[in-house]
This record gives structure tokens, sequence and C-alpha cells, in this order.
């Protein structure tokens, strides 16, 4: 990861500080999201510089760690007291921004595309079309909760596209760690291990939440 710039570092960096920060605020500030998270990836960091899981080659050593806990968690939050609650209070609108920093997650692989340290299947150029999602975001917003003149199906069947991409991501992520063995290992390493650790869970945790949200609300206007 010598060959990498600074820049790359802070700009993956910054993407991952701006998806948190708006995710803390549709939240309404949570304490408890903040300690998780924080913590989570204090367990990451020190994970990331032992031997036994650096990617050097490969991001497959690592790999099922940074993904399926929080996996595990966003699915435990659906059925737990406490999750829901924290659901509750979750504010749509706000998680309708979030999707916009997308837009820098996706330069920021393009980025380590550049520099070969990810397959270019994994950016804009290859076969990830999310940075639509997060160039769309703005526009549903503004006319679905600014302007209020978009039907809530529209945003439905947004949100549900928004997770179609995010799964094609991670489906493209998986063949390529698993199956083609190309180079992506840079997701291994601090602060890109943010994007399957934290990044990810937390989009398709907001898409989610927001669906859930809109369906009641257009069942409560239906009676």
């Amino acid at each position: 990861m010598e060959n990498l710039p600074l820049y790359v570092y802070l700009f993956f960096g910054a993407s991952a500080v701006l998806a948190l920060s708006i995710f803390y605020i549709a939240s309404q500030n949570s304490k408890m999201f903040l300690l998780v998270v924080i913590g989570w990836i204090l367990v990451l960091t020190f994970l990331s510089l032992s031997d036994r899981y650096t990617p050097t080659k490969s991001l497959l050593p690592i790999f099922p760690l940074l993904t399926v806990p929080p996996t595990i968690l966003v699915v435990a939050l659906f059925f737990i007291k406490k999750g829901k609650e924290f659901m509750q209070n979750l504010n749509v609108k706000t998680l309708m921004i979030l999707h916009t920093t997308r837009i820098l997650v996706e330069v920021g692989l393009f980025f380590l595309a550049t520099y070969k340290v990810i397959p270019e299947s994994m950016t804009f150029e290859g076969r990830n079309f999310d940075i639509l999602i997060g160039l769309s975001a703005p526009v549903i917003y503004y006319f679905g909760f600014v302007k209020s003149t978009l039907n809530r199906s529209i945003i439905i069947a947004w949100n549900i596209i928004g997770l179609a991409l995010l799964f094609n991501v991670v489906f493209t992520t998986i063949t390529t760690v698993l199956v083609l063995k190309q180079p992506n290992f840079a997701l291994g390493y601090f602060p890109f291990f943010l994007l399957p650790s934290v990044i990810v869970p937390i989009v398709l945790f907001s898409h989610l939440v927001s669906l859930k949200k809109l369906f009641q609300l257009r069942e409560t206007n239906a009676m």
C-alpha cells in the first residue's frame, strides 16, 4: 500500500466520516450508535495491523470479519426491542441525504482501481453502478420531501433500486475475492476497510429502514 498517495487516504477517510456523521444526525445523535461504531472501528484497526489479517495479496483473510458481524447486527436490529426503538427514531429525510455520500465512495474506489489495488470491475467503469443512486439522491430528496411532489411509490421504488445496486456491488466484491481472486486487498487496510465493514452496512440499513417506514406510511394513508 506504499504506492498510494496521501490524498487517496484522506479522500476515502473523509467519505467515511461524512457518511457516519449524517447517519449520526439521522439517529437523533444516538450515543449508543457512536460508541458501537467507534468500538468496531478500533477493533478492526487493531486487527488490520496484525500479520494474521494483513491482506498482502488478497482480501480473503479478513473479508468475513469485515462483513459478517455488521450484517448480523443489521438483521438483529429488526427483531430486538432496542433495535426497533432505534429505528423508530431514525429520520428518513436525513437518511436520504446520506446516500449522496455514495458519489464520494465511488470516486474513492476509482482512485484505488487507478493504483491497481482493487479491480476495475468494482468501479463505475466496470460493473458498479452505485454512483447513480448517489447522483439521484438529491433529486429524490428535493421533490420527495421538500416539494412533496413525488408519489411515495416512486420513493419506495428508488430505495429498492438502491438496494439492488448495493447487492450488485457486494456480489461483484465477493466474486473478485472468492472466485476470480483479483487484486482487491486495499479494502483490508485503514481507512478503506470502512467501506465493507461500516459504510455498506449503514447504507443497507438506511434503505431497509426507509422502506419499512415508507410502507407503514402508505398503509396508514390507505386506511
